[in-house]
């Protein structure tokens, strides 16, 4: 693996294009090791968490609508870091409970990746979530108002993830992370 210390691209400026109501979208603006100037599309996002919730070998996955493929998708729970100072752990024990009305005893970090890092600078928390108790759900927005909530064994969790009918990334990734955790 190249050594990332050893680059010397610089970062110059960024040109706001359109700023919308999750993600904004710049123009931005690089030089490479011998000063070229460059421009590459680049969406700034806040963040996001998500949670691989646990209790006796199932999983809770959530399917909900997903503008952007205009499809249903399969998910473990997850949301964006958009609360001001709030900590990513905090941030997915608001999501666990809102998405699937329960609340984690225990959370572990799982696994932090970038989705896109080729024109997102998005940056996803993967935890595990386990010694799960219920609390009242609280839906937030009318993707989650819709949403379906299910407990799946993990098996059959990764067997989704691993034939196509889970195609998130944040999922594929926590799920099979939890599978190699647990050795299933």
């Amino acid at each position: 693996m190249a050594d990332q210390s050893a680059s010397r691209f610089r970062h110059l400026r960024d040109e706001l294009v359109h700023q919308g109501a999750v993600v904004a979208f710049y123009d931005g603006w690089f030089a490479d090791p011998d000063g070229l100037e460059f421009r590459r599309d680049v969406v700034r996002h806040p963040g996001a968490v998500s949670a691989v919730a646990i209790a006796e070998g199932d999983v809770y996955l959530v399917r909900q609508y997903r503008a952007p493929i205009d499809a249903d998708s399969w998910e473990i729970p997850a949301g964006k870091l958009d609360v001001d100072g709030e900590h990513p752990e905090s941030a997915i024990a608001r999501e666990l409970a809102e998405e699937i009305g329960m609340r984690a005893g225990t959370i572990v970090g799982l696994i932090d990746f970038h989705h896109s890092p080729g024109f997102c600078d998005e940056l996803q928390h993967i935890y595990l979530a386990t010694d799960l108790t219920p609390v009242e759900r609280h839906a937030d927005g009318l993707e989650e108002e819709h949403m379906l909530v299910r407990r799946v064994p993990l098996v059959e969790a990764v067997a989704m993830a691993l034939d196509g009918r889970i195609t998130d990334g944040k999922s594929i990734a926590g799920l099979l992370a939890t599978a190699r955790l647990l050795g299933v």
